[in-house]
């Protein structure tokens, strides 16, 4: 089977599941291919992210630590006030982070809430910086408004496959979803949109979930993939761990079905080893969040970590200017 560039938003369960179960080198070989028709191999795009307001979400997502239907010890904070996002986001900056990604959980937001997060995103923005929220379901009357404010990508993930998605959360539907990846795309928002591995998910619902990803209307601009972080208090605790192998595995077919997406290494980073790291890179993972220890809440390797292994590997990050050349590129 030879490696496609082309853009395919037709994909079939047995197509997917073929790639998938390609021995290892094989499809490491032909990610690795696509990847580096599409993208310099050597550079990735890095992005901070932080919680801009904490704990206390009604849903019950079950890998989720911020629920507040879970004992989680987590510390709950109200939305943060625009100075102490803007210290975060110039940090942020100064530390070479290309995009500032703010993270509130709610179900949805209110409308006095959104007015304040489309104020961080304008003073954001004029700092020089990419901007990324993620509020939870959106109609289309926020998502405009969200683009008025300058907003660059929404972060909305399907997290598992349509099969295993009521085993992980109930109180939203797969459709919730869709519906706000929809209405993000009539806004003309990017979309940032992956999902977790390891929440006890099979092969085939692995797979099921990749395709529910490249069979959208348009593939999401950047595809955040996530090893389960298990938070004690969580019905996800005490899980067993999930294999590495088959968690580059998701990586590479990713990389094959979604060509000119970035793929990014997102929760989880914490616990993988800097081996793994690379073998994720080379199978077409070139995007990392980086620049503070936390993702939410859970750890993340520090700046001088991921500084350090980026030396090692003869890798670097995008700049601004080169970033949205690239982003241009490949959208055509």
């Amino acid at each position: 089977m030879a490696p496609t560039t082309a853009l395919r938003t037709d994909w079939e369960f047995e197509e997917v599941q073929k790639i998938y179960d390609l021995p290892l080198m094989d499809l490491l070989y032909q990610a690795h291919t696509v990847h580096r028709t599409n993208f310099d191999p050597n550079t990735v795009q890095t992005s901070t992210l932080i919680s801009i307001k904490t704990g206390a979400c009604p849903e019950d997502c079950k890998y989720c630590p911020q629920s507040a239907r879970y004992q989680t010890n987590i510390e709950i904070e109200k939305l943060l006030p625009l100075e102490k996002v803007l210290s975060y986001a110039t940090r942020a900056k100064e530390n070479g982070a290309t995009r500032f990604c703010m993270g509130a959980a709610w179900r949805n937001p209110k409308a006095k809430d959104l007015a304040k997060v489309c104020e961080m995103i304008s003073e954001v923005k004029k700092l020089g910086l990419q901007t990324c929220v993620t509020l939870g379901m959106l109609t289309l009357e926020q998502t405009e408004e969200l683009k008025k404010a300058g907003l660059d990508y929404y972060n909305h993930n399907l997290d598992t496959s349509p099969d295993y998605y009521s085993e992980i959360t109930t109180t939203r539907s797969y459709q919730d979803r869709l519906d706000t990846l929809s209405n993000l795309r009539k806004a003309q928002i990017k979309v940032c949109c992956g999902g977790i591995l390891g929440m006890g998910e099979s092969r085939a619902q692995r797979i099921s979930f990749l395709l529910a990803l490249c069979n959208q209307e348009a593939h999401p601009e950047s595809v955040p993939i996530n090893l389960l972080a298990r938070v004690t208090g969580t019905p996800l605790e005490n899980i067993e761990d999930f294999d590495r192998i088959e968690f580059i595995r998701t990586i590479a077919t990713a990389r094959l079905l979604m060509p000119k997406s970035f793929v990014r290494l997102s929760a989880g980073r914490y616990n993988m080893s800097d081996e793994m790291q690379a073998l994720c890179f080379f199978a077409g993972a070139n995007s990392i969040h980086h620049g503070e220890e936390k993702l939410f809440i859970t750890d993340n390797p520090s700046i001088r970590e991921d500084q350090q292994l980026l030396q090692r590997l003869g890798m670097i990050s995008y700049d601004q200017v080169t970033l949205s050349e690239v982003e241009c590129s490949s959208q055509n």
